[in-house]
């Protein structure tokens, strides 16, 4: 099992560094959410502190939908999908492996680039640290949700839009919590481990449930 995983998660990387939303797009985008904040709010440097960790998961989320509407579509349009379909491999390990390659490849990159622009929003060192390891945790979480949405629109053209609908509210609990942890770590270090726990029992809960509900999804759409 080991050696069609590694070869699939090895496909899967070169799919997402080559197909649209790779990574170079989305810390582009990530950094065109943040910049505009500056701007927006004003020249209030304390304001921007406060808000910082916020905004940077609003743009960390957004970026991370540029390319999940092209999951499944890809492998839908050359008919590397119904091959998986019928391989008899688990369809939820194949979604999983996609997953993490697709974090890896657009996901990661954000998580690396935070620091950065996180000065552009006048962050502390700890505030930086904080939303940087929240984003570390829950960015796999955003992938893993976000695969259901496009494994229910993979047989539509243009369903990134549909798959955004679907997707941002059911994100809701991980924006509230990578949030507020990240101000927890700011204000007191003691209350971070409740809201970053919480995090990370989210993520794990999507690991399981995500590929799940992705390849009923998938088995559902290729009837």
């Amino acid at each position: 099992m080991t050696g069609w995983v590694g070869s699939l998660f090895a496909r899967e990387l070169r799919i997402a560094v080559r197909v649209g939303g790779s990574g170079m797009i989305g810390v582009l985008f990530f950094l065109a959410v943040v910049s505009v904040i500056p701007f927006g709010v004003g020249p209030d440097l304390n304001l921007l502190a406060r808000i910082g960790p916020a905004f940077l998961w609003i743009g960390a989320l957004l970026a991370t939908l540029l390319g999940l509407d092209r999951l499944f579509q890809a492998d839908r349009d050359d008919g590397a999908l119904d091959l998986l379909l019928m391989a008899g491999r688990p369809l939820e390990l194949v979604v999983l492996v996609k997953c993490l390659a697709h974090w890896m490849a657009t996901g990661l990159p954000l998580v690396v680039a935070a620091p950065v622009l996180a000065i552009f929003l006048n962050l502390s060192p700890t505030a930086i640290g904080a939303v940087t390891l929240t984003l570390l945790v829950g960015t796999p979480a955003l992938t893993l949700i976000g695969a259901i949405g496009a494994s229910l629109t993979v047989t539509l053209r243009r369903g990134g839009l549909l798959m955004a609908v679907l997707v941002i509210p059911l994100t809701i609990p991980i924006l509230i919590f990578g949030v507020s942890a990240a101000d927890a770590a700011v204000t007191d270090p003691v209350p971070f481990l409740t809201p970053f726990l919480i995090l990370c029992a989210l993520t794990l809960i999507s690991a399981v449930v995500g590929p799940i509900a992705s390849a009923m999804a998938l088995r559902f759409s290729s009837d």
